[in-house]
């Protein structure tokens, strides 16, 4: 699916990458991130309005540097370079870039030495981010220095006449205050998009294109109770009926009364809904086990046995729709070829048995989650689950350290219930990204009321982040923090000490485990 105007992002590896893509969709522009291999020809034949080329942490100088295919200039399309992508297109269009022998990395002040369309309406001199090793030291024929730093005398460069941009800094990231007018200017005003990405036009487009792939076929969809999948069952119900059959699969591991709620919502709203009450099958099989990577292998691999027995009982059916999001999508892409570290597995319905051989629907695999939220509130859920706060798949299993028990996880839902409850009195609530309550291995002593107590310790995590990448711990109001801790301790048997985590990704997770 693709509207009629959209930027393609190059992307050389960046760690702002994602950001770049969630500035231009901000704008109401459709934008997709491409490997920076992409052929010239490809993008010649998808047509988009313009290309940025990210950053990375690669050099122009390394022997097998990353250029991509430099016949993307003739294509007579806008291009902005940013940083890295700035010293390839300098090297690649005649011009010289030098070795750096130290970073510059940090707050940055531009003077502007030129007029360009890029830095229309905006100040002689702005604060920008900075965080580069090599830099332009000779311009390509052709182009002019726009801005410069004491440091780095050209940190923008243009060619007004072929269209072709370079910033030396950063315009994604919320350190250049005046960042997203930059991208807005070559978006509108260089690339003349007419920034018609709505959620409604989004919605038409995606209930038409499932309709006319599934036919009169059927589809089965696991339904978590979480944002992406819930919404991703309502837009295919919008689209197919009672051609969408849903599975629920309660493994007692969710927050107080979760399970009720799924099934209450969704049979509300009419779907075919099957539910799986199979609590004790997971907590027999995580009887004992302590490693959190264990216990991810075991809820995943329990959970596809489960969803793939009731699969079966739905008879012959063609598609599984999943609520995979464009992070997901943008990781698979390994732009760079590298090795990756796995920080924990996630599990999906993927790996399902050989006689289960689905064809994937993935209707919000274009989206970020803010957009999957938007999209839930145009196609009218409630606010109860479209604002809902992130949720591991193998739910309270990795927020209960050590062996997760009935008793164990019965705790930990009531004191996360006292969480939730006072954190949704906040006004800035659906600022923040998650919070939550872990139960950990461990017991103090206290006293409450004459008598000796010695029990279990809950944490409380509070993070703030944009797409869960990197996250910040928020600065909870002492108030709330008291009211936590006092209701915790005073209404939930088995605790008797409340601490707070503060401490940001990275390096941390934003789980425990």
């Amino acid at each position: 699916m693709q509207p009629h105007d959209w930027i393609a992002i190059l992307d050389y590896g960046s760690q702002y990458s994602q950001l770049i893509a969630r500035r231009i969709r901000e704008q109401h522009v459709y934008c997709e991130l491409l490997r920076f291999d992409t052929p010239a020809a490809t993008l010649a034949a998808r047509k988009p309005a313009g290309i940025i080329l990210s950053g990375g942490p690669s050099s122009v100088f390394e022997p097998n540097a990353p250029l991509g295919d430099p016949k993307l200039f003739d294509l007579g399309l806008p291009v902005l370079g940013i940083c890295y992508g700035m010293q390839m297109t300098a090297k690649l269009l005649g011009g010289h870039v030098k070795p750096g022998h130290s970073r510059e990395y940090g707050p940055a002040l531009i003077q502007r030495t030129g007029d360009a369309p890029l830095f229309s309406g905006l100040p002689g001199e702005l604060d920008v981010w900075m965080s580069h090793g090599d830099q332009v030291t000779t311009l390509p024929p052709g182009f002019a220095s726009i801005a410069g730093t004491l440091t780095c005398p050209i940190a923008a460069m243009a060619d007004v006449q072929r269209r072709l941009y370079g910033l030396q800094f950063h315009p994604e990231v919320v350190h250049t205050p005046r960042g997203a007018e930059i991208l807005r200017h070559f978006v509108f005003d260089i690339c003349r998009c007419k920034g018609d990405w709505q959620m409604s036009q989004f919605v038409r487009e995606s209930t038409d294109a499932i309709r006319r792939r599934v036919g009169t076929e059927h589809v089965v969809c696991g339904l978590s109770g979480g944002v992406d999948s819930s919404v991703v069952a309502v837009l295919l119900h919008r689209a197919l009926g009672k051609q969408l059959h849903c599975i629920f699969v309660d493994n007692g591991l969710l927050r107080h009364g979760e399970a009720e709620q799924v099934e209450k919502t969704f049979s509300d709203y009419g779907l075919d809904l099957h539910v799986s009450h199979a609590q004790d099958l997971f907590l027999g099989r995580l009887k004992g086990v302590t490693d959190p990577e264990q216990k991810r292998k075991i809820i995943g691999a329990t959970f596809i046995e489960v969803f793939a027995a009731e699969a079966r009982k739905l008879g012959d059916i063609k598609f599984l729709a999943q609520g995979t999001l464009y992070p997901d999508v943008i990781e698979s892409l390994s732009p760079l070829g590298g090795p990756s570290v796995t920080i924990k597995s996630h599990h999906n319905v993927g790996g399902l048995p050989p006689d289960l051989k689905f064809e994937l629907i993935e209707p919000v695999r274009e989206l970020f989650k803010d957009e999957v939220r938007e999209l839930g509130r145009e196609l009218g859920i409630p606010a109860a689950i479209v604002d809902r706060q992130p949720f591991p798949g193998p739910g309270m299993a990795v927020r209960v350290l050590g062996e997760v028990t009935a008793e164990r996880v019965a705790i930990l839902q009531q004191a996360d219930l006292r969480v939730q409850e006072e954190m949704l009195k906040l006004p800035n609530y659906r600022d923040i990204w998650q919070s939550f309550a872990v139960l950990l291995p461990v017991q103090t002593v206290g006293v409450m009321g004459d008598g000796r107590t010695y029990e279990n310790v809950a944490a409380l995590r509070v993070v703030e982040s944009r797409d869960g990448m990197t996250a910040d711990w928020h600065r909870v109001p002492y108030d709330t923090l008291a009211r936590i801790s006092n209701r915790i301790i005073n209404e939930v048997r088995g605790v008797n000490r409340v601490v707070f985590d503060i401490s940001s990704k990275p390096p941390a997770t934003i789980e425990w485990e």
